[in-house]
């Protein structure tokens, strides 16, 4: 047992290290290609920090346990906003400027309820894991032409910024984003073969597994960037964060593990975790949108009740595996 729990462990610490370095890497390349920061933002910085998931997925997906992949994915989305905005938050109120930030919530919600709709008959098909990939390329596709015709956007400045914050010559960012790759790889290796053990261990679920410690692991590049950007007060790119990795979550990594394989989630996925996931998404939307005159911000009491979540569900997870036992 005390193998795959130092697999878990290392293998977490080193795909944290490795997303984080991936993602500055290929920043710092696409700033060498030309790509405007509005576009790194939403793609590079947004969707990078969703490597880790889509790692795990697809070699879960390929070993055969799509429970985790599909338990990681929905587990990371709530992760992202309970444990990542919540925190971040309460720490300190994010103000909302970025126009772009508030027009991907909705689209967020809008293929979160979609999944819903997949997940009612317990499969993810390989024709529905494709119109999730395709509504992906549209995405990006859509993205591309906002970030031709915004360049005033709060977001672009905080991008700009933090890629000033981390100069790296061509060669140099190249090389990270390589190594940060392949390193990604390995480390995604390691955590899928010890949190596979470990459920066979405890008799539980690998969707538990997924759900939980791979989730909650998987999430913390989103953790250590937020609260890297929130030191440097780009609160945009906190909530932008967020928002990216759950749409790359919901459409890419969900999408490419179904297209490897059929994913059989049962009904307690839509149930209880969807559920959940599409409640903080919701919540998440109301709290950055503005109402009535109040400011565009997330405060501490909201940010607190994301938090709270995400410990409520946590809880009842681990009460699912100490009951089976």
């Amino acid at each position: 047992m005390l193998l795959p729990v130092l697999a878990v462990a290392f293998g977490l610490a080193l795909l944290v290290w490795s997303a984080e370095k991936f993602v500055e890497g290929a920043a710092a390349t696409s700033r060498w290609l030309g790509l405007s920061p509005l576009l790194i933002g939403m793609l590079v910085i947004g969707f990078g920090t969703s490597a880790p998931e889509m790692m795990v997925s697809v070699l879960a997906a390929t070993q055969g346990n799509p429970g985790l992949a599909v338990g990681n994915a929905y587990g990371s989305n709530i992760a992202n906003i309970g444990l990542v905005l919540g925190s971040v938050a309460l720490i300190a109120p994010l103000a909302v400027h970025s126009s772009v930030i508030r027009k991907e919530m909705p689209l967020l919600m809008l293929f979160t309820l979609v999944t819903g709709l997949m997940l009612l008959d317990g499969m993810v098909e390989r024709w529905e894991a494709l119109c999730l990939l395709l509504a992906l390329v549209v995405f990006i596709v859509v993205s591309i032409i906002l970030s031709r015709k915004q360049s005033d956007d709060a977001l672009v400045a905080e991008v700009a910024e933090t890629l000033e914050s981390k100069p790296m010559s061509r060669g140099k960012s190249i090389m990270w984003t390589l190594v940060g790759l392949v390193l990604l790889v390995a480390s995604s290796r390691l955590l899928v073969w010890g949190a596979v053990e470990i459920a066979v261990r405890f008799g539980v679920s690998d969707l538990i597994i997924g759900l939980t410690v791979v989730a909650v692991g998987t999430s913390l590049p989103e953790l250590a960037s937020s609260i890297s950007a929130l030191r440097r007060k780009e609160h945009d790119m906190v909530l932008g964060n967020v928002v990216g990795s759950n749409l790359f979550n919901s459409l890419a990594v969900v999408g490419i593990a179904g297209l490897i394989a059929p994913i059989e989630t049962g009904r307690e996925v839509l149930v209880r975790d969807w559920s959940v996931m599409t409640c903080m998404t919701l919540l998440m939307i109301l709290f950055a949108f503005s109402w009535r005159g109040r400011p565009r911000r997330i405060n501490r009491l909201e940010g607190g009740i994301l938090l709270a979540l995400f410990v409520a569900y946590t809880g009842y997870m681990v009460s699912i595996v100490v009951m089976s036992q």
